[in-house]
């Protein structure tokens, strides 16, 4: 039985990554389902739309503020961790946890028009089981990334789903490379 990419089923998980000004991590948030773009991605768009990035606080509380990266990381953390399960913290630079989609959050503070708007990069890979890995990050490929905004969780995840050519799974690849390369000993000729 094979399973459609980015197909929406119990136990589609995703990391999701916040970057400081500098582009290192600052958190890594594991989800264990709905990790697909019309599930966690419409949910982050949903909660980060109308963001704006400051330093320091003003007095205006009708508008949706962060005090840098790591105030918003804390917030993306407090909204999405509501009960036992589902949400797990990991350490900066968690990877291979069977996530089959990495959000990246960041900020292009040399951009002379938005510097304190918020950015969304998507990464998919192979389909995983049973929380195997499956494609390393360096292999996913791209497929959005742009401002938060102009992001549409139905429009990235179709094209997502109809590409034709599949990624990597660099587990499975890893495992018929080792099952094709043993060796056998002479020992293990002669009892067969």
């Amino acid at each position: 039985m094979s399973r459609k990419r980015g197909a929406k089923t119990m136990g589609t998980r995703s990391l999701t990554i916040v970057l400081d000004d500098d582009g290192h991590e600052i958190c890594v948030l594991y989800r264990q389902f709905d990790g697909y773009p019309t599930g966690h991605g419409a949910d982050l768009k949903e909660f980060l739309q109308g963001f704006r990035i400051v330093n320091g606080l003003g007095p205006d509380k009708s508008i949706k503020l962060a005090n840098g990266m790591g105030c918003l990381a804390g917030q993306i953390i407090s909204h999405f961790k509501q009960e036992i399960g589902g949400f797990y913290l990991y350490p900066s630079g968690t990877r291979d946890c069977g996530e089959e989609y990495i959000y990246t959050i960041y900020q292009k503070k040399d951009h002379l028009i938005l510097p304190d708007t918020l950015f969304l990069k998507i990464q998919a890979g192979a389909v995983t089981y049973f929380g195997f890995p499956g494609t390393k990050q360096a292999n996913m490929p791209v497929i959005f990334d742009d401002l938060l905004e102009a992001f549409d969780p139905p429009t990235v995840e179709d094209f997502w789903r109809n590409r034709t050519e599949d990624p990597p799974n660099d587990f499975l690849d890893d495992q018929i490379l080792s099952a094709d390369t043993l060796e056998v000993s002479e020992d293990s000729k002669t009892t067969q």
